[in-house]
């Protein structure tokens, strides 16, 4: 069966998916929109110059804020896993570790992708155990 994929929610690693530290939106927003399908909704100068992007009403943002991207990133619920992993191959994003996880009982689809800004995303869908 094949799902259209869309991103459900994101959840921070850290503190805030609206402020994930990078060091350059204009770099950001071009790849973010090439490689994940996202578009830019918001822009804000202060306190610290920010970016929000969206896809299908999930909204992730950036932040030049001295953050480390390395240590960051974000958990983003989606539907039609699998058809969001050949999409993103597709376009070229590297995928790893695609396997099967399991949390307080429910099994999970997952793949990992690091932007090249070092930003870590854990993709995940609920398996159906029928």
């Amino acid at each position: 069966m094949q799902n259209t994929p869309a991103f459900k929610a994101a959840f921070p690693y850290q503190k805030d998916v609206l402020a994930l530290p990078v060091t350059n939106l204009d770099t950001t927003l071009a790849w973010y929109s090439k490689h994940f399908g996202m578009v830019e909704v918001q822009r804000h100068a202060l306190p610290v110059p920010t970016i929000i992007l969206e896809r299908d009403g999930t909204r992730i943002g950036f932040a030049v804020n001295g953050g480390d991207a390395s240590q960051d990133g974000a958990a983003v619920l989606v539907s039609g896993i699998q058809e969001l992993k050949e999409e993103f191959e597709a376009k070229g994003v590297k995928i790893g570790n695609w396997r099967v996880d399991e949390r307080n009982g429910q099994k999970l689809q997952v793949f990992f992708v690091v932007a090249p800004d070092a930003l870590c995303y854990y993709f995940h869908e609920p398996i159906d155990v029928a």
